[in-house]
């Protein structure tokens, strides 16, 4: 599910704020409202992206957040000889906004 920033910013509060990591300098962000999961879209319906976490904070300033959380699965379990897909390796790492930006 998708869900547009400006429609977002006229929330009274948001669950959690995911700020997903894709690579190496390659950054995206979903919402956690009432159990489910919305990634955030600009107004033609792209997904927001950024190459920092301070670039989603920015991006995202507006909006009313009660907790931040980085998200990264690993594709290198194949490579050090782990079972492939037989547990799940989400590492999600508290944040906190500092405003950085």
């Amino acid at each position: 599910m998708t869900m547009p920033l400006s429609k977002l910013e006229k929330f009274f509060y948001i669950d959690k704020l995911v700020v997903h990591s894709l690579d190496l300098s390659l950054y995206q962000a979903s919402v956690v409202i009432d159990d489910q999961e919305h990634y955030i879209t600009n107004e033609k319906g792209d997904y927001i992206r950024a190459i920092s976490i301070l670039e989603i904070q920015k991006m995202c300033r507006k909006l009313k957040v009660k907790s931040w959380v980085l998200r990264q699965q690993s594709a290198y379990d194949e490579m050090v000889g782990m079972p492939n897909g037989k547990q799940d390796n989400t590492l999600e790492v508290p944040l906190s906004n500092n405003k950085l930006y």
